[in-house]
């Protein structure tokens, strides 16, 4: 039986458990799923470098689960754009059971293999192509028809699986084992092998988005401000970055159609928009080369 499935024998009382006893057995878990990815940060790290060039090159990044997995990879997929403008068609999310999935359990299509496979072929995946697979036990059958579909495409593999040995994270170019062991409440992966899962995917998306020059020093400096809440965080970015007021933090950004990175380089080298928008596009978008060009 897989470690994830396993019973626990820290709580076998659980139901017995006043509230407060019941709250921090639970809360104390979630730790467990920090110290699995803080474990595996060597293989993350890999996976990162051997995505980074295809995705610099062009590539997309795809995410293929079930059931919890699978909605926490929509979940990393549809937060790109607004977090750091990545392009939507650039994000693509493949859940078993399609989008009806992501609200209503769609019994029975996790173990189907040969639907997991189709549902990959269908975007027509090439080598700049980057597939990140997610499944607790790491043998989930959909997940691995997908993997073997992106494998056979020559995309690059990231396999997830919070098991040892799990056939998801053997097969594929690079494995990441999340080991988080036995469930507060047993079998329910949605629990600390879900939290790992969500901070692997954040830390690998995070970790691209920063090596493909969308963050300057530790501001978010590439985001979409498509609602007030995200128009008034980029004012702010600027405004620190740069030391301008917010009135004329405003007028540079109402200039570029409130792009931060280019209202930081035309602040800072007091230039125009047009002249700072042309630095960074000579500099890969980094604000700091743009910063350091003669």
């Amino acid at each position: 039986m897989p470690n994830t499935e396993t019973p626990s024998t820290e709580h076998t009382d659980l139901d017995l458990y006043p509230m407060p006893q019941l709250v921090g057995a639970l809360i104390d878990g979630q730790f467990e799923a920090v110290r699995a990815v803080r474990d595996a940060a060597p293989a993350i790290a890999a996976a990162v470098d051997a995505a980074w060039p295809r995705i610099k090159a062009g590539g997309r990044l795809v995410y293929v689960g079930a059931g919890t997995s699978g909605r926490l990879g929509v979940l990393d997929s549809v937060e790109l754009h607004p977090t750091f403008s990545w392009p939507q068609e650039r994000a693509l999310a493949v859940l078993a059971g399609g989008v009806g999935a992501m609200f209503v359990a769609v019994e029975g299509a996790e173990d189907d293999r040969e639907l997991g496979a189709a549902d990959v072929r269908a975007l027509h995946l090439g080598s700049e192509d980057v597939v990140l697979l997610l499944a607790a036990s790491g043998a989930t059958p959909y997940v691995l028809g997908a993997l073997r579909a992106a494998r056979y495409s020559g995309a690059l593999t990231i396999g997830i699986a919070n098991n040892a040995d799990a056939p998801l994270a053997l097969e594929a170019d690079c494995g990441i084992t999340l080991a988080t062991g036995a469930e507060v409440i047993s079998g329910s992966t949605r629990l600390k092998a879900g939290t790992s899962q969500k901070i692997a995917l954040n830390t690998i998306s995070s970790a691209l988005m920063v090596k493909l020059n969308k963050v300057y020093g530790n501001l978010m400096v590439d985001l979409k401000p498509t609602n007030a809440k995200l128009l008034l965080r980029a004012v702010h970015l600027t405004m620190h970055a740069t030391g301008a007021d917010e009135a004329e933090a405003r007028r540079v950004l109402g200039q570029c159609d409130f792009h931060v990175k280019v209202a930081i380089v035309a602040l800072l080298r007091r230039q125009t928009v047009m002249q700072a928008a042309a630095l960074l596009a000579g500099a890969d978008g980094s604000v700091r080369a743009a910063l350091a060009a003669d």
